[in-house]
């Protein structure tokens, strides 16, 4: 039982995680109607930002990691202004936003991996005590604090989209955009603003799959994983997202520890083809006027 009580925190230790970026997965679709495949790629670039700050000297680690996160910001902004905000202002299918995308996700990866090489790159360790005994528990000490960050970022995310203007247009938007002009929101800086916030979830996941892991050019392919949460939480729907992403960490985590960690990555798409064939619109599906 405590192993599994173990097994249990560490994988909504990583869901959580995966819930940052499947949460910007899911507020652009709902505004766009296109998965945005240079995200996982805003995250490592975010974890970048965060490492080259943090070889200033006297720059403390809290700062980096602000700085990492503004910069995930920054460039999940331009994208959306220089590439994305082109081709839907000419009109095209959203096909070639995610063409875009995808190339967007390629240039950058490989850019990361000309910049700074294909070695991994550490981030400091901010406790000098690894794990936590919690009567014959053993937690990871960065597990906690990626948890513990996640939750309360999670949870202001949640309220900013149900409780302020902001989140009103969002939502209004995502039901009609046309709809939503005619009635005097700006479209076009309301779709700027969530790429921002989406930017900035992915750097703070990036920095913290970094101090989890490790920091490298193709770390960007966990946001394939919360892509993953992302359709079977429900594409457009942010609790459906944060949702799909703990039960997609949690048995991710339960298959490495009971099974085999090779069939980790066999089982999550299974999962995915499952609930496809099941449920088209994910566990948590809404309707298209329910969306963010």
């Amino acid at each position: 039982m405590k192993i599994l009580i173990q097994q249990m925190i560490t994988g909504i230790s990583i869901g959580s995680v995966y819930a940052l970026i499947a949460s910007g997965y899911a507020l652009v679709y709902s505004l766009l109607d296109f998965s945005n495949w240079a995200h996982g790629e805003v995250c490592m670039l975010g974890a970048y930002c965060c490492f080259m700050a943090t070889m200033v000297p006297k720059i403390p680690f809290a700062l980096s990691c602000v700085i990492g996160i503004g910069g995930a910001a920054l460039i999940s902004l331009l994208n959306e202004k220089i590439a994305y905000r082109r081709i839907r202002n000419n009109g095209s299918p959203n096909m070639f936003l995610m063409i875009a995308a995808m190339g967007l996700s390629t240039t950058y990866q490989n850019l990361a991996n000309v910049i700074w090489g294909s070695k991994f790159k550490q981030l400091p360790k901010i406790f000098s005590v690894m794990t936590l005994n919690l009567n014959g528990i053993f937690i990871g000490t960065t597990d906690m604090l990626c948890l513990g960050v996640a939750l309360v970022v999670l949870i202001a995310l949640l309220l900013i989209i149900n409780k302020t203007k902001f989140g009103l247009h969002v939502q209004a938007v995502a039901c009609s955009g046309r709809t939503a002009r005619i009635l005097g929101v700006r479209i076009d800086r309301i779709i700027a603003l969530v790429f921002m916030l989406a930017g900035a979830l992915a750097g703070l996941a990036g920095i913290m799959y970094g101090m989890k892991y490790n920091v490298y050019p193709t770390m960007g392919n966990v946001g394939l994983k919360a892509f993953i949460a992302s359709v079977i939480g429900g594409l457009g729907s942010v609790p459906g997202a944060i949702m799909g992403a703990i039960l997609l960490g949690f048995i991710e985590t339960v298959v490495s520890g009971y099974i085999s960690s090779g069939l980790r990555d066999l089982i999550s798409f299974s999962l995915l083809i499952l609930i496809l064939l099941v449920r088209p619109s994910g566990l948590f599906g809404v309707d298209v006027q329910e969306k963010a």
